[in-house]
């Protein structure tokens, strides 16, 4: 089992976009519907098809062509895939490092096979399984916390079912790919796109695993995974058998990472995909992202200036008394307490009669055990009222980040080109969009990692 992921199968009726799911209930279910909740799915309906159909071939080769297996694709970047009763699920992170249809065969083959052999079942019947609201959330966010707990479903769902059900999932996989058509060997390649990842994230961040199970702990030369990928290929059909779609033509022009992961500005809007916020803040201000906080100014800084910092929420205490106890301020001369979007909050005038300033205002949101403060001021000679109205329409434009907001946040996207005798990932990376390691993060993506070039005439990936 690779980590997780998932897309959504849609039906567009009348113009409106009809989600459906599996009609037998449990933790799949309960996963999808999580996605679902966090507006998590992929809205790439070429996707969600391409994967289906892969899927279901797969199924009607087994010895059990009847299961109900539905299939989606999660709207991350993280480079997972998994399963859980009923439903596998592949992250967009994972479609952009494959290169050819067998290959992603071969992760949603060894998913169907954990579904088949039942490695959920088996394994909530020895321990007790938490809910997948949290694991979702980390999963969407980046955010870590989830993942270092002692959550019986979290451990599962990072670590995998344990060493034996990995290896009985790739022998069902590898069968299941040899009777569809595709080449069993596929697995070992996706053995080593996986591999390359984890030596990438080592030389990146110190050793982030970015993936789980039998692919996380043994090496592409492992004699039992050779042994059941060899013994798959006596299934493989004496007759050609086509690929469902054009892999190449697929990964051209799908979205690629996640530009606003660190935060990201565009226009005067703030995008966070990790804490999933966006701030606006007013047209024509300038907006910048540090480490530590969001600063806005007016195009005259003496009009005004507003920050946003996140710290963490006290228990027990609701952003009124967090401002008083917490924050210890005593200059506040009108609070109020309120609603910003669906989240609890605390805006605030603060007394300026030493003459320092025209206005000066803050606020507190809570969010998902955050809290984002919001402190600003206009210089003596402002317009005080201009600058409370702004500051006030800044902080009510917080709000959790939609699809349409990771959309514009995120424009870059996967390209495939023909590659010439001149093209190298060197000067391929110079008119390229990505910001850190361009040349590795290239050669990653086109199997060369960590030395390789591009052969004339080859298709290769470049990112716009």
């Amino acid at each position: 089992m690779l980590r997780f992921g998932a897309i959504i199968a849609r039906v567009l009726f009348a113009g409106i976009t009809v989600f459906t799911a599996a009609a037998h209930a449990g933790p799949g279910k309960d996963m999808y519907d999580e996605f679902v909740k966090q507006d998590a799915l992929l809205d790439d309906q070429r996707w969600q098809d391409y994967v289906t159909a892969i899927g279901n071939r797969l199924i009607a080769v087994s010895d059990r062509p009847g299961e109900k297996i539905v299939f989606y694709v999660v709207d991350s970047p993280q480079v997972n895939a998994g399963a859980l009763p009923g439903y596998v699920f592949v992250y967009r992170g994972l479609l952009t490092f494959v290169e050819s249809e067998d290959q992603l065969a071969s992760v949603i083959g060894h998913e169907i096979g954990h579904v088949i052999a039942h490695h959920y079942e088996q394994r909530r019947n020895t321990t007790a399984l938490g809910k997948v609201a949290g694991f979702v959330s980390a999963v969407l966010t980046g955010v870590g916390q989830l993942m270092n707990t002692a959550d019986a479903l979290t451990a599962m769902l990072t670590s995998g079912y344990g060493r034996e059900a990995e290896l009985e999932a790739d022998r069902i996989g590898g069968e299941l790919i040899a009777r569809a058509g595709y080449n069993p060997y596929a697995v070992i390649e996706m053995v080593q796109v996986l591999k390359d990842q984890e030596l990438f994230e080592k030389s990146v961040s110190g050793g982030r695993q970015t993936y789980h199970g039998l692919f996380a702990s043994h090496p592409k030369n492992d004699k039992r995974l050779h042994d059941a990928v060899d013994a798959a290929y006596r299934f493989v059909p004496d007759q050609t058998v086509e690929p469902i779609a054009n892999m190449w033509d697929m990964l051209d022009g799908l979205v690629y990472g996640d530009e606003a992961a660190e935060g990201i500005v565009k226009d005067h809007t703030f995008y966070n995909s990790s804490l999933r916020i966006v701030v606006e803040f007013p047209t024509g201000w300038t907006v910048t992202n540090s480490r530590n906080q969001v600063k806005g100014r007016a195009p005259a800084k003496s009009d005004g200036e507003i920050t946003i910092e996140r710290q963490n929420q006290v228990k027990g205490q609701d952003p009124d008394e967090y401002v008083k106890k917490t924050l210890k301020r005593d200059d506040v001369t009108k609070g109020e307490s309120l609603k910003v979007n669906e989240y609890d909050a605390y805006v605030a005038e603060l007394d300026v009669a030493d003459g320092k300033h025209a206005a000066a205002m803050l606020a507190v949101i809570y969010k998902d055990g955050a809290v984002y403060f919001f402190k600003g001021d206009a210089q003596p000679g402002a317009d005080a009222e201009a600058f409370k109205t702004n500051f006030r329409a800044t902080v009510q434009s917080f709000r959790a980040m939609l699809k349409a907001d990771a959309q514009a946040a995120n424009r870059q996207r996967i390209k495939v080109i023909e590659a010439t005798p001149k093209d190298s990932y060197e000067t391929l990376a110079q008119s390229s969009s990505i910001k850190r390691y361009p040349v590795q993060t290239l050669r990653l993506l086109n199997g060369d990692y960590p030395n390789g070039e591009p052969r004339p005439g080859d298709l290769i990936k470049i990112v716009q």
